[in-house]
């Protein structure tokens, strides 16, 4: 995207999101969703350009074998999960442009969840009791982070809160299942009989290409976050970040890039995490005492700092 285009994108954008959010601030309803009970405060929830469901999520995705997978190239980003043993991987060239695959392996159903604007990609179990929880990209953003919503009550959920923020399910959080922000070729290395998303999904997208171009290098942001994140490191510089009973750390890659060691422990809130980190792939993870992986979250500085402004740093001094 050319750099006058790209300032231009970003004055619409900007100027959309405060006038959504004039409209919010009056109680009224965007996107057809309720926002007077929110959570959150409804005045900083803005529209993010396409209506609902203009970005279709994945109801019903294809599989196939890695081997099968000619149109990636070992570098091109994926995210990978592991349920009941199954690997799987999810590549960002896709969720660029759906957001949300709802999927299951045997009877745990999650969606994966992608935020091109945040970096931000997140995984949650979508049982909740007896009912499977569907969801769809609502068009509305907080922070500049999605608001899912799920299609059983319309209730609105944050990404990056992990909880919902309106409707039926308001305050109900969903458990996270760890995911891996890595190349293609990491995945398929620690997890050769992994599958991966087809691109045959149904829709006409050009996945070859990104709909945010340039974006990932801007330090310039389609819209405004309640909490500036310190000049200390890019806007998307990418960080891994970490929540131990409410305490939150972030560990910047740049900082990673810096340390020496590639697997160490960390002690975050009393809690003893080993720290594990790919230079080659850029991916970072982390696990507990028992070599369990723990729920982290993968995104730009400035989206982790916005919902987490108290948060710890990791310095490699």
């Amino acid at each position: 995207m050319a750099t006058s285009t790209f300032a231009t994108t970003v004055s619409r954008l900007m100027l959309a999101g405060f006038a959504a959010g004039v409209l919010a601030a009056n109680g009224l309803t965007l996107n057809g969703f309720d926002l007077n009970e929110a959570s959150i405060p409804p005045e900083q929830i803005v529209e993010g350009g396409p209506p609902r469901d203009g970005i279709p999520a994945l109801l019903d995705p294809r599989f196939i074998k890695a081997e099968e997978a000619g149109y990636l190239k070992a570098k091109d980003r994926v995210l990978g999960v592991v349920v009941s043993g199954v690997a799987r991987a999810y590549p960002v060239r896709i969720l660029d442009w759906h957001e949300i695959v709802n999927d299951h392996i045997g009877r745990q159903r999650f969606a994966v969840t992608y935020c091109p604007l945040c970096g931000s990609g997140v995984v949650f179990a979508s049982n909740v009791g007896e009912s499977a929880l569907i969801f769809g990209v609502s068009g509305l953003l907080y922070n500049s982070d999605m608001l899912l919503y799920d299609y059983n009550t319309e209730s609105l959920w944050s990404q990056l809160l992990g909880e919902a923020v309106t409707g039926k399910l308001k305050g109900v959080e969903l458990p996270k299942i760890p995911a891996y922000h890595t190349t293609w070729r990491a995945w398929r290395n620690l997890h050769p009989d992994t599958t991966v998303m087809s691109h045959d999904t149904g829709h006409s997208r050009d996945y070859d290409r990104t709909a945010y171009d340039g974006y990932d290098r801007s330090r310039e942001l389609y819209f405004k976050v309640s909490h500036e994140a310190p000049a200390k490191y890019h806007p998307k510089e990418m960080v891994l970040g970490v929540e131990v009973d409410g305490h939150f750390k972030a560990y910047p890659f740049k900082e990673l890039a810096r340390h020496r060691e590639a697997l160490w422990s960390d002690v975050v809130n009393g809690k003893t995490l080993t720290v594990h980190w790919d230079r080659k792939a850029r991916s970072a993870h982390v696990t507990d005492e028992s070599g369990d992986p723990v729920p982290a979250t993968t995104s730009y500085w400035f989206a982790w700092y916005a919902f987490h402004p108290g948060t710890e740093v990791f310095s490699a001094r």
